[in-house]
């Protein structure tokens, strides 16, 4: 799990950049508005409770929030989303998972198409490279949420599978069918999370150098730009030397 806590403690610090980023609103929106095509009724619906929370998270304006859910029930001029998943090949052979809400696929795949080939990767089908990952539930809580060893028997006791903690967030692992249920419980413990939502994990992970894993950083950058992109991960292993690499 080493190299999973070391790409949180990148994505956490950049992560302080995007929040400079207006569109970071759009993606939210747009994950509130499917989420509510499921349900408006935030009490019997999981997903569109955990897409609020992380727009209250996020310093989303309560109107954007209205709104977005308000498309979804067709009280406003909602885009139909849909959600897509591209996978594909970046440098040195790093698979790449690509979680999309669009309303258009052939823009979006047209555009993710086109990151891919520009960082020297290509965009396969669908499948190609889904079998080194893991798809499990993943709640985050910021460290000073709670005390780590408080925040773990809290976790394992509502039924969790593992929790990580370190110096920046408390990651908490979960059985997919289980995230809504332990998200519940800690919920009530501790408030809500930063995040609650199924992640794609690697389950082996590529060994690369500095500059391969340079290219790998442009490459989720110039995708995460996208408006359309949600999620996008990779099996890089996020060693304490490609860390200190990329800080440098």
């Amino acid at each position: 799990m080493a190299g999973h806590s070391q790409f949180k403690n990148i994505m956490h610090r950049k992560g302080a950049q995007d929040k400079k980023r207006a569109k970071i609103f759009t993606k939210l929106a747009r994950e509130i508005t499917v989420s509510a095509k499921i349900s408006d009724d935030i009490n019997s619906n999981p997903r569109l409770r955990a897409a609020i929370a992380a727009a209250r998270g996020q310093n989303m304006p309560k109107d954007n929030i209205d709104r977005a859910i308000k498309k979804a029930t067709g009280a406003g001029d909602g885009d139909n989303y849909e959600e897509v998943r591209y996978e594909g090949y970046g440098t040195a052979g790093v698979a790449v998972i690509v979680e999309a809400l669009t309303d258009n696929r052939n823009r979006t795949a047209s555009e993710v198409r086109a990151a891919f080939a520009k960082s020297g990767g290509n965009l396969g089908e669908t499948g190609s490279v889904g079998f080194m990952f893991n798809r499990l539930g993943e709640i985050v809580y910021p460290a000073d949420a709670a005390n780590a060893d408080e925040l773990f028997e809290a976790a394992l006791e509502a039924g969790a599978a593992n929790v990580e903690s370190d110096e920046n967030s408390h990651v908490i692992d979960t059985e997919i069918e289980d995230l809504n249920a332990v998200r519940e419980a800690l919920t009530e413990k501790f408030g809500d999370p930063e995040s609650a939502k199924l992640v794609f994990r690697a389950a082996t992970e590529a060994e690369i150098n500095v500059d391969q894993a340079q290219s790998i950083m442009k490459l989720v950058d110039v995708l995460e730009d996208n408006d359309d992109v949600q999620n996008v991960w990779t099996n890089v292993a996020w060693t304490d030397e490609i860390v200190a690499g990329l800080d440098n």
